[in-house]
């Protein structure tokens, strides 16, 4: 079995994480399933405090990831960066957003978060 990939702490220190076990609860799957998905990069996980964390603002209130962050994490790998770098540019204030583009995933900017990482990777 692979070793589980995790990013270095770049967040805020108030950002909120969710622990494997609590993500494998939200999305009714096994943890070894929410450890593939790490694998597979569709979510991207902190270590916090010598825990593996997923930021919570990668769910909605149901729990469930949003359905924008498996390609917005392919198209910013694949333009080159690094888990660090991703989650740094997610979460920094962005004045031409409402907010961050992490908080815009949650609304009508999401399609425009998907379209700068798009431009940013070339």
């Amino acid at each position: 079995m692979s070793t589980i990939p995790y990013s270095d702490d770049v967040l805020a220190a108030d950002v909120s994480v969710l622990q494997m076990a609590d993500v494998a609860k939200n999305l009714g799957v096994t943890v070894t399933r929410v450890q593939q998905m790490l694998r597979d990069r569709q979510l991207v996980a902190i270590k916090r405090d010598g825990v593996l964390g997923v930021p919570e603002l990668f769910f909605d209130e149901d729990g469930q990831a949003l359905r924008w962050i498996p390609g917005l994490l392919s198209v910013l790998g694949d333009g080159g960066f690094s888990d660090e770098e991703i989650l740094t540019w997610m979460f920094r204030e962005d004045d031409s957003l409402p907010g961050r583009p992490v908080d815009a995933l949650h609304g009508d900017g999401a399609r425009e978060v998907i379209r700068r990482a798009q431009a940013m990777g070339f």
